[in-house]
């Protein structure tokens, strides 16, 4: 009897503890403050088109405030459209960096030594905006409008680098481990999807449509109108969109990725 009592006094003095551990971990205020900004393209001004999700541009935060231990990396990504909003930060100074299909922003050399760092220390109070301007890899741009025919879409467009090779070399090469087949551009892609965001994590594989290009082959090409039809037959009457993609053979952050144009909605025509 003696033995029952102590085992239920144990556990209620265990649930009582719990509790009052709990309390003391889950007094904190929600995170209410919001990062709210953009990237865009140095040169033109133009927003940075993008995937959205880890082949697109992802946002890394980096809280100073909290010195207990080494700070976590908070990563989230990009719109389409290069803009980017977190709403659920807690109030501090963090460090701020994007990293995406444009030259790094952050560069370190074999040795762990940083060659350039534009990375943004800011204070997170309300409403912070902050904008980012990089030098995207490529420019894809369309040509004319897409045709339709026989449930194919046939497009035209355009691919022409937005930083050129010497400057290119200049800032990737005093990294380390530099090759000239970097620059070289691997594959165009003509995705298609049912929803506005089309790209790489949202595409129908029965329509889009991808030329891979060996070495540098695709040299003679850049600034070329480039006709690229879409495979399988889209049924009639279906509303589809498209958007074209390509990318040059260097990674960051360990992916290799896409710049894109915008998206545009094609109707196929009923019979």
């Amino acid at each position: 009897m003696k033995c029952a009592i102590y085992c239920i006094n144990a556990v209620l003095l265990l649930l009582f503890l719990s509790t009052t551990f709990s309390c003391r971990i889950d007094n904190y205020a929600p995170p209410k403050e919001t990062l709210r900004g953009r990237v865009v393209n140095a040169a033109t001004g133009e927003p940075i088109l993008t995937d959205q999700g880890a082949e697109g541009i992802r946002v890394r935060m980096r809280e100073l405030t909290w010195t207990a231990t080494t700070p976590e990396n908070l990563d989230f990504y990009c719109m389409k459209d290069g803009a980017f909003q977190n709403t659920k930060v807690f109030k501090g100074f963090y460090n701020v960096r994007v990293d995406g299909p444009f030259i790094p922003i952050v560069r370190v050399d074999m040795n762990g030594d940083t060659l350039a760092d534009e990375s943004k220390n800011i204070e997170i109070k309300g409403v912070t905006e902050i904008e980012f301007r990089v030098q995207p890899f490529l420019k894809v741009e369309w040509v004319g409008k897409p045709i339709v025919n026989d449930g194919k879409i046939t497009a035209t467009i355009k691919v022409t680098r937005a930083v050129s090779p010497e400057e290119f070399q200049a800032k990737i090469k005093p990294m380390g481990n530099y090759n000239d087949n970097m620059l070289n551009v691997t594959d165009v892609r003509l995705f298609v999807s049912q929803v506005p965001y089309v790209g790489y994590r949202e595409f129908d594989n029965r329509y889009s449509t991808i030329i891979n290009y060996i070495g540098n082959s695709f040299e003679p090409l850049l600034g070329q109108p480039i006709t690229i039809t879409t495979q399988g037959i889209i049924p009639p009457g279906r509303t589809v969109f498209i958007r074209a993609a390509a990318r040059i053979n260097y990674a960051t952050e360990g992916i290799k990725r896409y710049n894109y144009n915008e998206a545009i909605r094609v109707d196929i025509p009923r019979k």
